[in-house]
């Protein structure tokens, strides 16, 4: 254990020096970089075949007895071990392309112990989702266990004798949510489904349905307390006080934020996450996916609520810190998640930065150039391209589901299963049609201090007369006009302007404000100068 302290202590002192001035940023902050975090179980052991019915190799019957024995005595920091290393090593060793045992045919190998063959049952439907193809019946039975799962947390009188890894905690939480997604998506696909699917479906109405789903998200928030506890006052219940139900808790208060988000519900998303403050580390930091799920879902509520701002800072917040923690990831099982929620919001952050111009990090400037810089182009010209618009949504925004099963007697002819991810899409092409005037309004303003509306008029391409142009303006006034977070709830802010260009009619002119603003260069020189006294520094070590 001093050894380990000592690296952690080496660890920071190297984190420390490469810190910039604007963010810094520790090793400690990162959640999953434990550097000495081998379980101590021997993954790598001979596997020999027991004798018995079952035929588990020995090295899995000894796996389970053990994580079974570290999750009974509550080792938390063995169970996160095994949980994230061991699990995975086995599983490619052994359950690739296969599922892991049932749980009927392990349950005598740790003694029938119901909490641990539930947890179990948890990992091992995630498995057939993540590597294999889930039949209906086995999607009805995971959902059975989640249910199983949250019952047992929220039917006691007091604490269940329970201790998790948070990293596990949310996991649990982003799968149930993911597994409700896929079971919507799942159900909308008639044409692939077969008479007896077909039946099941409509025999068990109550399997994965939106409500279930938000009353067991809302019921471990309430009984956490965690909207409490996140306004910085003492524990008001048992449960509170318990590292299970509080991080449960948040988490599901995260999964309510993303759940919303699917169904197309972005201010209620926002509302449900008004105790947070994104500008300040919380408890969303203490798991590296959470704290990127939280952005992402924030970023992308505020991108359709048309608060392009807001949106801009929160993608450029968390794809700074990505930037600069991904290194301590790449041997994570969730890097690939990693790397591709940051491909999705550098997507969303060109899209946000082609409707509303703004200034941003000449590092996020460069890598988003070098992604998008074609398609930016095509969403800024003054013709601008609504199919670079619709490429980049589809791909960046969320799969969003229909709460309501179909009604799978009678169809409409035009019936589509992606019809959710279709009314998105139109609803943000309506706006961004609506807008497609405005790079041609502002480039023209620009050139000018003073220029009547009639001249205005001559200058667009397409003739255009007075009152349509009254009407661009007024338009571009509107647009650009929209609450600013400047701090507490995510859904707070007052009314600011964020255009570039800032502009008044009076009668028959149009009256254009000095926009010249003076480049700061004090943050690119102090970002150069640390940079070089850590070369220095690294000289000299």
């Amino acid at each position: 254990r001093k050894s380990r302290k000592g690296e952690g202590a080496g660890a920071r002192a190297r984190a420390v020096k490469m810190d910039e001035v604007e963010d810094g940023i520790e090793v400690d902050d990162l959640p999953n970089f434990r550097p000495d975090s081998q379980s101590q179980f021997d993954v790598d052991a001979p596997s020999h075949f027991s004798s018995q019915e079952d035929k588990l190799p020995d090295v899995i019957r000894l796996f389970l007895v053990y994580f079974q024995k570290n999750l009974r005595d509550q080792n938390v920091y063995e169970v996160h071990s095994i949980y994230e290393k061991s699990f995975h090593k086995l599983t490619e060793r052994h359950y690739k392309s296969s599922p892991w045992p049932r749980a009927e045919a392990i349950a005598p190998l740790v003694d029938n112990d119901l909490q641990f063959l539930l947890l179990y049952k948890e990992l091992y439907y995630r498995h057939i989702y993540a590597k294999l193809q889930p039949t209906l019946e086995q999607r009805f039975e995971s959902w059975a266990n989640y249910c199983d799962i949250f019952n047992l947390l929220l039917s006691t009188e007091r604490p269940v004798d329970l201790n998790l890894p948070n990293q596990w905690l949310w996991d649990m939480i982003d799968e149930f949510i993911y597994q409700f997604q896929n079971f919507c998506q799942f159900r909308q696909r008639v044409k692939k489904l077969s008479e007896a699917e077909l039946g099941e479906l409509k025999a068990n109405p109550q399997v994965w349905n939106v409500q279930k789903v938000l009353y067991y998200l809302q019921a471990l928030v309430e009984r956490s307390g965690i909207d409490i506890t996140l306004q910085d006052q003492p524990p008001p219940t048992a449960f509170a006080s318990t590292n299970l139900y509080k991080m449960i808790g948040f988490f599901a208060l995260i999964g309510l934020l993303r759940t919303h988000c699917l169904l197309g519900d972005y201010r209620l998303a926002l509302h449900t996450v008004r105790r947070l403050d994104l500008s300040k580390k919380g408890l969303f930091t203490r798991v590296t996916a959470c704290h990127i799920a939280t952005f992402y879902y924030v970023g992308f509520a505020y991108l359709m609520l048309r608060r392009y701002v807001d949106a801009i800072k929160t993608f450029s917040s968390i794809l700074f810190y990505i930037g600069r923690t991904k290194q301590y990831h790449t041997r994570s099982y969730q890097y690939d998640q990693i790397v591709k929620k940051n491909e999705q919001m550098f997507a969303l952050l060109a899209v946000c930065i082609s409707l509303c111009p703004q200034h941003i990090d000449d590092n996020l400037t460069t890598t988003l150039r070098e992604k998008y810089g074609e398609r930016m182009q095509r969403m800024q010209s003054n013709n601008v391209d609504l199919a670079a618009f619709e490429e980049l949504f589809s791909f960046a925004s969320p799969k969003f589901v229909s709460p309501a099963m179909p009604n799978y007697d009678s169809l409409p002819e035009n019936y589509n299963p992606q019809e959710a991810h279709r009314l998105q899409l139109r609803l943000f092409l309506k706006e961004v049609e609506q807008q497609k005037q405005l790079p041609t309004m502002r480039s023209f303003l620009k050139l000018y201090t003073t220029i009547s509306v009639q001249k205005l008029s001559k200058l667009l391409e397409e003739e255009a007369d007075e009152r349509t142009v009254r009407e661009h303006l007024q338009c571009l006034k509107h647009k650009t006009r929209s609450p600013m977070w400047t701090g507490g709830a995510p859904l707070s802010g007052e009314f600011t302007s964020s255009a570039d260009v800032d502009f008044y009619v009076e009668r028959d002119m149009a009256h254009v404000a000095d926009t010249a603003t003076t480049k700061r260069h004090s943050e690119y020189l102090v970002r150069q100068i640390n940079k070089l006294e850590e070369i220095i520094c690294n000289l000299k070590a």
